[in-house]
């Protein structure tokens, strides 16, 4: 079965969404959406330490140091693509052999739009500095979170939706899963039994469930899938769909029609939809 919550909710979600709305006013600047004191790992460290790192405190990257210095980043889609993908140990792997440098920088005082912005522009986390002073990071999560209420904010999300569904079998193992999303560079799959989506599975499940705690790559993807999956019918804002995200800590959405789904919107589209 699976879950809009604005269908299911109607009175609750619009009384909710409108107090959200209410207090985007108040948040104009990167120092106050970023994830303040970023973790960081050493380059000679393992992708398996860093794995552990990540997984254990529910992060997609850390900012990777040289001799002390920051040097670059490192996140949960290098260890699908520059790992998994590629039929590597992440025991085997370095940090320096998968990070990703230079750092996409922005200053604290940079408004959320400008932000948005070169997120899309550049294609990656941005890493907060004050002065030389790293301070924090910016994520997509982090940016739909206070997406102001503007007239780029009313755009539907049917036409930024990926209309390219992925998706396995339940009995599919989670390293032939893994390697699936890795190579098609994608954050999830949904997840079918007998020909209906049921579930989904993310980069960050493998991460928490499997990378961080050594777990069984050999197990079928069936035991970790999160159901029912939480949907919105097309025609809803990116706010809307943002605001959703937020609040189910979540970072991608099925896009229903007629009772089918017809595309994905992720936290990184609602980025985008709103920088243009």
């Amino acid at each position: 079965m699976k879950v809009d919550l604005s269908k299911e909710f109607p009175s609750t979600y619009d009384r909710a969404f409108k107090q959200h709305i209410e207090k985007l006013s108040e948040v104009r600047t990167v120092a106050q959406i970023m994830s303040k004191d970023p973790l960081t790992i050493n380059e000679g460290a393992t992708m398996a330490q860093a794995a552990k790192i990540m997984g254990e405190n529910r992060i997609g990257s850390l900012i990777v140091t040289r001799a002390g210095k920051i040097w670059g980043i490192v996140t949960e889609r290098d260890l699908l693509s520059s790992v998994l993908a590629e039929n590597k140990e992440p025991k085997k792997v370095k940090v320096r052999d998968a990070m990703s440098t230079p750092l996409i920088t922005i200053e604290p005082e940079a408004t959320i739009k400008e932000a948005a912005k070169k997120m899309i522009d550049l294609k990656g986390k941005l890493v907060v500095f004050k002065g030389k002073k790293l301070v924090g990071i910016v994520t997509a999560s982090d940016l739909i979170k206070s997406l102001p209420e503007q007239p780029e904010t009313k755009l539907k999300v049917d036409d930024f939706m990926t209309k390219r569904i992925v998706s396995v079998d339940e009995e599919d193992t989670i390293i032939t899963v893994s390697r699936i999303m890795g190579t098609k560079r994608i954050g999830s799959v949904l997840v079918h039994r007998e020909g209906r989506h049921y579930g989904i599975f993310t980069e960050r499940d493998l991460l928490t469930s499997f990378l961080a705690k050594e777990g069984n790559m050999n197990a079928c993807v069936y035991g970790s899938v999160s159901s029912p999956l939480i949907t919105i019918p097309c025609g809803t804002t990116i706010h809307q769909a943002a605001y959703i995200m937020t609040k189910e800590h979540i970072r991608r959405l099925p896009v229903m029609k007629d009772d089918e789904i017809a595309g994905i919107i992720t936290a990184r589209d609602l980025v985008e939809a709103y920088a243009k």
